[in-house]
């Protein structure tokens, strides 16, 4: 085996292409600790949550607010406002929430929990409740439930933005959208 030592390892001219290895060549492997730099990361990214209960209308669709920020790398989440993730980044990203709702007393009739990108839900070409999560209850005393969703969604990088909106309707009173709901995302790689 050989050992090359330099500084700068660069293309010829005229070549876009530098290439490492070649037809022998299955693993490349770096020193343990060793630092990478300018290679591409999945960010922007965020994890944001509820941080107090969010008591509202039965049956009314209704934005979540996620209060408190858990990591936003790129301060590309609204916790303060709007709620709302406006990646500065185009690309795909995998966009997750978890939400849980609280009925107290009362029993539920359904649920739904729904993501919204540019106030428009997401994905918009099926019918409703087709195309997101849904849970309908009938004749069941269930006063605690819990919806996720993940999925890919693109983002011109400049004014898309996506919020959670959630509707529950209880057979009486007022449902509670619990403390600790989840909303995040991150930039996917490649895609």
């Amino acid at each position: 085996m050989s050992k090359l030592e330099t500084n700068t390892i660069d293309n010829i001219s005229g070549s876009s292409t530098l290439t490492i290895g070649d037809t022998n060549t299955s693993t490349i492997a770096l020193k343990s600790g060793a630092t990478l730099t300018n290679f591409p990361d999945n960010t922007p990214a965020f994890e944001a949550g509820s941080t107090s209960d969010q008591t509202i209308s039965s049956g009314v669709n209704t934005k979540v607010i996620f209060g408190g920020e858990l990591y936003d790398t790129n301060n590309c989440f609204d916790s303060s406002t709007n709620y709302r993730f406006t990646p500065t980044e185009a690309g795909k990203y995998f966009c997750y929430t978890t939400v849980r709702a609280d009925g107290a007393a009362s029993t539920f009739n359904y649920m739904i929990l729904s993501f919204y990108k540019n106030g428009s839900i997401v994905p918009n070409y099926m019918p409703p409740f087709a195309n997101r999560p849904f849970a309908r209850f009938l004749n069941n005393p269930i006063d605690d439930f819990t919806l996720s969703i993940g999925l890919t969604v693109d983002f011109n990088g400049t004014t898309d933005y996506l919020e959670v909106f959630s509707e529950v309707e209880l057979t009486t009173g007022s449902p509670v959208l619990a403390r600790g709901c989840t909303f995040g995302a991150y930039r996917i790689i490649g895609a």
